[in-house]
């Protein structure tokens, strides 16, 4: 029992500054058998060994209302360590755009002052169908690449593609490449596609998005699905903020989603950074572009978007033109995730055939190797039993 209980404190966490929301939801876990760790802050990302050791699975119960901004930035950082990390959002009261922000971040599910053992048992049940698979038996989560360009013509978009189909390589069997830039959306050209639908649609008619109607929305490009910006100025594109219905319901039938975006700025392009599993931002070793990729990094971090996301990618390098990669590693205090080398003739060709960088060419072979350090799809793992109650979610000690 003395074990049990050991693995159950490590393995549930109540983060919260207000004491009352600890000892208010505490004791209905002790109930149950549960004795949750406590956290009386919200950790920095620098700090998360404290809520997940040893990789083992987790319940955090995360006070969402005390302090907005450290809450969802530190729920994003959970969501994206995967399935083995499961956060109840904890609300001082019923409000139901917070409860929809909370869900739409990735939040399993939420408790409501004042809570009671129905509302902890129904949050049991959850985690347990989440935890064994039952919502999506045969998935693992997605991962959302988002290609950021520092400035115009750094070659984001290009990238982009690219990675996708890089990805079908790694063994991904479905695949979305995202145009989501609403101003200047060029994939439709690079790929040599058209299509009388844009994203545009499918947030319009979020509502009633169905495999049909997604279906028709999406144009096919060799085995991977297409979704297009659109083709002429929109009105209203530039004021878009809010990203979330075509992820959310992206994430339910692809295993990688690969967006290609118009800027850093703004707050629909803020969104797609915050929800991103890695974000790629995209830069030359020329001055202009380094000074816009400082610009760039310098404004994510005011706006709280996570460093320990962002992958600064070096594209068209050439050793003997611009500065190193040292010289920008030391420069913009980050270290260059990766160089792409020159190479206008592969581009150049592939651009005219709508086809990918041929493996065979020297940028075709760097973005192989480019691809294999995010590693491949990982293999379905097999379902486990049910696990029945919270002593069971929580009783599997690790060595």
């Amino acid at each position: 029992m003395a074990n049990r209980e050991a693995s159950a404190a490590r393995r549930a966490v109540i983060v919260s500054p207000d004491a009352q929301v600890i000892g208010e939801l505490e004791p209905l876990l002790e109930r149950q058998g549960v004795r949750p760790a406590r956290l009386p802050s919200y950790p920095s990302p620098r700090d998360l060994n404290q809520i997940v050791i040893d990789g083992s699975a987790h319940a955090v119960f995360l006070d969402a209302s005390s302090d907005r901004d450290q809450a969802f930035h530190l729920l994003e950082q959970l969501v994206r360590m995967g399935q083995r990390v499961q956060v109840v959002a904890l609300l001082g009261g019923n409000d139901p755009d917070l409860i929809l922000r909370c869900l739409r971040a990735g939040a399993v599910d939420f408790l409501i002052r004042p809570f009671t053992m129905d509302q902890v048992e129904a949050a049991a049940d959850k985690i347990s169908r989440v935890q064994i698979g039952t919502d999506s038996p045969s998935k693992q989560p997605t991962k959302i690449f988002v290609v950021m360009p520092a400035k115009g013509a750094c070659g984001a978009t290009t990238i982009a593609s690219n990675l996708a189909y890089q990805w079908k390589r790694l063994g991904a069997s479905r695949i979305l490449l995202a145009d989501l830039d609403p101003l200047t959306g060029n994939l439709s050209f690079l790929l040599k596609t058209k299509s009388i639908y844009s994203f545009m649609d499918t947030l319009q008619r979020s509502h009633e998005l169905d495999q049909d109607l997604w279906g028709s929305m999406v144009n096919n490009v060799n085995g991977i699905d297409v979704l297009l910006a659109p083709e002429l100025m929109t009105e209203g594109a530039g004021d878009l903020r809010d990203p979330s219905p075509i992820l959310d319901y992206a994430r339910h039938i692809y295993d990688v989603v690969i967006i290609d975006t118009g800027s850093v700025y703004g707050e629909w392009n803020l969104n797609l950074a915050r929800v991103a599993s890695e974000l790629l931002l995209v830069t030359t070793n020329e001055l202009p572009a380094l000074q816009a990729a400082q610009r760039a990094m310098s404004y994510l971090d005011t706006n709280r978007v996570g460093r320990w996301k962002i992958r600064l990618i070096v594209n068209r390098y050439q050793q003997d033109v611009g500065l190193s990669q040292e010289v920008i590693g030391t420069a913009l205090h980050t270290e260059v995730f990766d160089t792409l080398p020159d190479d206008f003739d592969a581009v150049q060709k592939a651009l005219l055939d709508g086809k990918p960088i041929p493996a065979s060419t020297v940028l075709g072979k760097a973005m192989v190797q480019f691809a294999n350090r995010f590693g491949t799809v990982k293999e379905t793992a097999k379902k486990p039993s049910s696990l029945g109650s919270w002593l069971g979610l929580f009783s599997k000690t690790s060595k």
